[in-house]
């Protein structure tokens, strides 16, 4: 090799340790001024509601009442994120068009769900093709107005639903997915994911240390506790019987690094329901059937206390919970108490704030939106 080569291949290598060095850096920065960025200092908590529906009722919520609404869901195509229907996209416009009537609200685009990251694990194994997922990101929240990105990948590196790809990678997989994310979109946009009311899924899916500084604040599913047996589908303390609870997964995330001012408490706008619950301890901790859910909104029609189904309160847990005897049903859900405890909850601990799964399941007028909003304002 001649002398003037191999002063080119020094000066080449040079150059990719200076690139390298460089956007490591870049994502460094970002990751401080994501802290930093008055966004995320605590003034009023957020109040987030995931919207999975149709566009003919966007408009016919209080979303003066919101900070943010997210839509749910859009999908994976290819290497790229995708607005699955043209429904959809209207839907997303409708949102955004609530701004007229709320200025300060931020719509986010969510992205995964509960079966909807099949080939996730395989897509964000490559660099390139998680460059080109955070472009086509960019490129659809610019397109339809937004302001950024919430991911619902339902787990990295953890079994989901059958036929789900996973592997032990894709928990760094993940923290390179949102560093990449970041990077493109800039710190004006927003940055959340959604994670599992679990220990397993908190602790074997997140690189906490390095994903928490770059996003604004993890969405925690403290929801869906109970399968076959009752128990309080949403507690927000954690009982003898039954430890999952809000509470419970938010002093685990404490431990893990997580600050308080980037954890949204989770609240569900629907019923768990359970058949064939024997009638000890007025059905409370039995073993039961799973049913289907029931929208908190058709309550009072569905389980009427005129037919037999008795209201009960858990002082623990500050939970409330349904039974009939007579036809063996029991339900778990959140109602106006619950929610204005966990919004209290949010303000004594200075979280970022709440959300819950999903608005189209609460009332139009007086439900558990209006609930909450009343706490964060102090009545």
């Amino acid at each position: 090799m001649t002398l003037g080569k191999k002063l080119m291949k020094f000066i080449n290598k040079k150059n990719n340790l200076l690139i390298s060095f460089t956007s490591k850096l870049s994502i460094a920065l970002i990751a401080v001024i994501s802290v930093f960025n008055p966004k995320h200092v605590i003034g009023q908590p957020t109040v987030i509601a995931y919207y999975y529906g149709g566009p003919e009722t966007v408009d016919s919520f209080p979303a003066e009442k919101l900070t943010h609404i997210i839509h749910s869901f859009s999908l994976l195509k290819g290497n790229k994120i995708d607005v699955p229907t043209n429904q959809d996209s209207l839907t997303i416009k409708k949102m955004v068009a609530l701004k007229k009537r709320n200025p300060s609200l931020k719509v986010l685009l969510a992205f995964g769900g509960w079966g909807g990251c099949e080939t996730c694990s395989d897509v964000f194994s490559k660099k390139e093709d998680r460059e080109a997922f955070a472009r086509s990101a960019k490129g659809m929240i610019s397109y339809f107005n937004a302001d950024g990105i919430d991911l619902d990948w339902e787990f990295p590196a953890l079994p989901g639903i059958e036929g789900h790809g996973h592997k032990p990678a894709d928990k760094q997989n993940f923290t390179l997915l949102v560093q990449e994310l970041r990077k493109v979109l800039g710190t004006k946009k927003e940055i959340s994911f959604a994670a599992g009311g679990f220990k397993w899924t908190l602790n074997q899916s997140i690189e906490w240390n390095l994903v928490m500084p770059l996003v604004d604040r993890v969405n925690l599913m403290s929801y869906d506790f109970t399968r076959s047996k009752t128990g309080h589908n949403t507690a927000l303390y954690s009982t003898t019987e039954q430890a999952s609870s809000a509470d419970y997964f938010i002093k685990h995330l404490y431990t893990l690094g997580v600050p308080a001012n980037k954890i949204v408490l989770g609240a569900a706008f629907y019923a768990v329901k359970l058949d064939s619950v024997a009638a000890e301890n007025n059905g409370l901790y039995q073993a039961g059937k799973p049913a289907k859910a029931v929208a908190f909104k058709d309550l009072d029609s569905k389980a009427p206390e005129a037919n037999g189904y008795k209201r009960f309160w858990d002082t623990t847990a500050k939970a409330p919970y349904i039974y009939n005897e007579r036809s063996q049903e029991f339900l778990s859900y959140d109602d106006e108490r619950s929610v204005y405890l966990k919004m209290q909850y949010v303000i004594d601990h200075q979280l970022n704030g709440i959300m819950f799964w999903q608005l189209t399941q609460d009332k139009y007028k007086g439900g558990l939106l209006e609930a909450i909003y009343k706490k964060k304002l102090g009545q």
